[in-house]
């Protein structure tokens, strides 16, 4: 079931993803070589106490930290380390969850640490290109895959593949709600997007081809998240905080 949020949970959202977006920028700007991921999660349990929010990935399924951290290629869920040292030409994923008062958000980004290839700097962009044109498509009355496919499009276009083993997902009350968002599909197909649906777009691209291991992987791959609420019109959470122009 889709659950459509009304006027004081649209509120709640938008506070705590003010909070969660000026925690994210906060790790943005310690990403250097030499620090270790570790060192970084460390950072967000601190931020966390100072916000008073909670970390939402910590303990969820057993996860052991309040961010992840995924480096080269690694797809999602990367686990800080202490041993898991930063170093110049990494891009590193940030994937961080703020939870208050039983509201989830959910955000990512991925950056580069020190001097980055130009390939790799591509990558970066495509992504980024990726997630606001599957914004733009995320218009009342629209369907869900035009999202999907919107993303698709662009990453593929660019010589890069999509992620298809994992998809992003509505949010809010829970920070895993229906539905599931891929980045990939036919156009004109998918349910209807209706005022008060909140999603995660969550573009997860491949350098390689679209698979991806469990445990290790041969190329670089990296995602990027924004969670928005469908209006009458598009209306991007913080779209001009400044972690959206990174």
């Amino acid at each position: 079931m889709i659950l459509i949020k009304n006027e004081f949970d649209i509120k709640k959202l938008k506070e705590i993803g003010r909070i969660g977006y000026r925690i994210l920028n906060k790790v943005v700007a310690e990403i250097k070589p030499g620090i270790s991921t570790k060192d970084i999660d460390d950072l967000v349990v601190d931020e966390v106490k100072k916000k008073g929010v909670k970390a939402a990935f910590y303990g969820y399924h057993g996860y052991p930290a309040s961010i992840c951290i995924s480096v080269n290629d690694e797809v999602v869920h990367g686990i800080p380390r202490k041993d898991k040292i930063l170093k110049d030409g990494d891009i590193v994923s940030l994937d961080f969850g703020a939870v208050k008062d039983n509201y989830y958000t959910d955000i990512a980004v991925t950056v580069g640490c020190g001097k980055i290839s130009e390939r790799a700097q591509k990558l970066i962009d495509v992504t980024r290109q990726s997630l606001f044109k599957g914004i733009e498509k995320a218009v009342e009355g629209n369907r869900l895959f035009d999202i999907s496919y919107a993303v698709q499009r662009t990453v593929e276009s660019n010589g890069f593949s999509v992620v298809k083993s994992f998809v992003g997902h509505g949010i809010g009350k829970n920070l895993h709600e229906s539905p599931q968002v891929p980045n990939f599909g036919r156009p004109g197909c998918g349910i209807k997007l209706k005022e008060g649906m909140v999603l995660a777009i969550e573009p997860m691209v491949n350098e390689g081809g679209e698979a991806v291991k469990i445990v290790m992987g041969g190329l670089r791959e990296l995602w990027m998240v924004h969670f928005l609420l469908i209006l009458s019109i598009v209306w991007l959470l913080l779209k001009k905080d400044q972690l959206y122009y990174l």
